[in-house]
């Protein structure tokens, strides 16, 4: 069974915390390190960020970590490389997020096949149209058993987020906001409305709900409505001031009261 399937059918009532990360910030060479470090400190699944020059859904935060990372010289099959060097010892999913272009560089079926290999579970991709999906990539992503994980935000219509629950599988990414990526303090009425209204469409697929995840407070509104967060911009920050993934997350668990 796929990773990322297994951890929802067995998770029972215990709500998840997933981590992102852009491989090659703060130096090039951590990848294996803050995976490990992350897995062994009780993180249930992380997301591994895929440098690109024009990361359009991404805030400051992270576009200043890919602007590190590209800097740094981190390329796409660098990481394959740092994630292969720990294939025996990962046993959590990995999902890798990056953007279109960096992949159909590197080619589909390249990129399916060598996540396998190395790996990784599944990927999201959030400029990717869901025609070309449902066309090019999905078929190409089933053969190789890897999950490909599609975003719905509040301007999401009903029709389209059952539609994507259709076709979709493993969990399903909730945008806290339209905005961009970044660490906020609350999530204001409407945001907690819209967490409320895809709750009660009981979809299919389970959710995550990620973007602006930084705190108790947004975290306890996430897990109250999905089953798990994703932090992004928070742990960014805290992996380059620190420079070390034990005390980044020991400040996260401490910001979060967890």
């Amino acid at each position: 069974m796929n990773r990322i399937n297994h951890l929802f059918a067995h998770r029972g009532d215990r709500k998840l915390l997933s981590l992102y990360f852009c491989a090659g910030c703060p130096q090039v060479e951590m990848v294996p390190e803050v995976i490990l470090t992350l897995q062994r400190r009780g993180i249930d699944m992380i997301e591994v960020g895929i440098p690109f020059s024009d990361p359009l859904a991404d805030g400051p935060v992270i576009q200043s970590a890919g602007t590190v990372a590209l800097h740094n010289g981190m390329t796409l099959s660098t990481l394959f490389t740092q994630l292969a060097s720990i294939r025996d010892r990962v046993t959590i999913p990995l999902v890798l997020m990056g953007y279109l272009n960096v992949i159909m560089h590197y080619g589909y079926e390249s990129f399916f096949r060598r996540c396998v290999e190395v790996g990784v579970s599944g990927c999201i991709i959030p400029d990717l149209p869901f025609d070309d999906y449902l066309s090019v990539v999905k078929p190409i992503a089933d053969r190789y058993d890897v999950r490909v994980i599609m975003m719905i935000t509040p301007e999401t219509s009903e029709e389209r987020i059952r539609f994507i629950d259709e076709h979709t599988d493993g969990f399903v990414y909730m945008v806290s906001s339209a905005s961009i990526t970044g660490a906020q303090q609350q999530f204001d009425e409407a945001k907690l409305a819209y967490f409320a209204r895809i709750d009660g469409m009981h979809l299919r697929n389970p959710r995550m709900i990620g973007f602006g995840i930084s705190n108790r407070q947004t975290l306890q509104s996430a897990w109250q409505h999905a089953a798990g967060a994703i932090i992004g911009s928070k742990f960014v920050t805290l992996l380059r001031e620190t420079g070390n993934a034990d005390k980044a997350i020991d400040q996260l668990y401490e910001a979060l009261e967890i």
